[in-house]
């Protein structure tokens, strides 16, 4: 199926919801639903959290269906809600704890531990991008594990194509600083990528 074919299906749906369509809004949930959980939930850190901002996220939809603009992909316009929500929750977090790498200090046995069990790499990489600036963690996600087109994601974080490869890549190499030293062993890196992105 084509890119162009789903955002036709995307385009056929959000008329349709535009419409008082109950059962094509509910088709729109079970397309997206998934693929917002995996951003927001690298982005939060906490399944609850993500479940509420994807709930959310399709509340606006819905209430803001008049307002979609054909002229962009239904997709953009989803994920940048949604991304602005999860942002919204970082902020109010960020009022009474600070996230970052540095909470695995102290706990360096246990990760080291986690990273020996193959069926516990995803959730080490996921700590791992979890501590990513947010800005980083975003462009990286979106590009890296949704595989949007770099020019989609530029405009669902409202930034310049270039700054998105930028970010991109600072992500990638902050990543592979933090990860390669400890999955070199079990070949989890390889010459062709950066990050193990399938394993996540």
């Amino acid at each position: 199926m084509t890119k162009e074919t789903e955002k036709d299906i995307d385009y056929d749906l959000i008329r349709a919801v535009q419409n008082g369509d109950l059962v094509a809004f509910d088709r729109l949930v079970d397309r997206y639903k998934s693929r917002l959980m995996s951003v927001i939930g690298r982005m939060l850190s906490s399944h609850e959290e993500a479940e509420d901002v994807v709930q959310e996220t399709f509340i606006r939809v819905y209430q803001h269906r008049q307002s979609f603009n054909f002229q962009h992909c239904f997709s953009t316009w989803i994920y940048t809600i949604a991304l602005n929500l999860a942002r919204n929750e970082l902020r109010k977090r960020k009022k009474f704890k600070f996230y970052d790498i540095s909470e695995m200090k102290g706990n360096e046995a246990e990760f080291a531990v986690e990273m020996k069990l193959p069926s516990r790499l995803p959730q080490a990489l996921n700590t791992v991008i979890q501590g990513l600036p947010e800005k980083y963690r975003a462009a990286f996600i979106l590009r890296d594990i949704q595989e949007l087109p770099y020019d989609e994601v530029a405009k669902v974080l409202g930034i310049p194509l270039g700054t998105v490869k930028s970010r991109v890549n600072r992500a990638r190499m902050m990543l592979r600083d933090k990860l390669k030293p400890k999955l070199e062993s079990y070949n989890a890196l390889s010459k062709s990528t950066l990050l193990p992105v399938s394993l996540l």
